[in-house]
């Protein structure tokens, strides 16, 4: 009898214990859930700055039937140009110079019977690689003044449109990144305000890619530069 009832008693031990242990356990998956409550915000950071860089290839042409006089007519073209740039302020250690190059129509008419006007023609740059860009692009405004000297220029061509560079991304990264987390805060801190919630630590965070691009197809030297951050915020009650 004695032993059935310490048995008993046992049982009853064991039935409260694990009832306890249930509700111990139950309170620390609720606390755990609550801790896990959590909001993810994207703060935008975005700045407008002048390019520091344009490369401007100044692109030339001539023809003739002459391949001896198209080779003189290039060499002066690009002494004029040359002297040009020189004369508009444009430092030597800025310009490069390709060779010409030429192109005989003959050897490329695939059996057409229409004789070409010029037998050779020839494509030459001229390069200006410089950080001084309001400098540059007001020389650029005055480039019909080569063509006044018989200088036939290709504007028109993919290969001649200046190209404008920014290179001062990481002096600007801090106080962007800086920027983008601020404004993700704030959109964190207002969810949290909206939902009666507290906002927390940062649980996550994630900083996108920087990206540079023109301002608009008309001003490619100002140069629109962007970042989002993505931040994970704890929420509690």
């Amino acid at each position: 009898m004695s032993s059935t009832k310490n048995t008993l008693i046992l049982g009853i031990s064991l039935i409260i214990s694990f009832v306890v242990i249930g509700i111990i356990g139950s309170n620390a998956v609720l606390e755990h859930k609550s801790m896990e409550r959590s909001v993810t915000v994207k703060g935008l950071s975005e700045r407008e700055y002048l390019a520091d860089t344009v490369i401007w290839p100044i692109q030339f042409t001539a023809a003739s039937n002459d391949l001896s006089e198209i080779y003189e007519t290039m060499e002066a073209s690009n002494k004029k140009v040359i002297a040009f740039l020189r004369e508009k302020g444009i430092e030597p250690d800025e310009i490069s110079s390709s060779a010409p190059s030429i192109t005989d129509k003959s050897a490329q008419r695939y059996g057409s019977s229409q004789p070409a006007e010029f037998r050779y023609t020839a494509t030459q740059a001229i390069t200006v690689y410089s950080n001084k860009v309001e400098q540059v692009r007001s020389v650029m405004g005055d480039l019909a003044d080569l063509g006044k000297e018989g200088i036939v220029l290709s504007s028109d061509d993919y290969q001649a449109q200046p190209e404008y560079l920014f290179t001062r991304l990481n002096e600007v990264k801090p106080e962007m990144i800086e920027e983008a987390t601020k404004k993700a805060r704030e959109v964190a801190e207002k969810f949290a305000i909206d939902s009666n919630s507290q906002l927390g630590k940062i649980k996550q965070a994630r900083q996108g890619q920087f990206s540079i691009s023109a301002r608009d197809r008309h001003n490619p030297h100002l140069k629109n530069v962007r970042v989002v951050s993505t931040i994970e915020y704890y929420l509690s009650d």
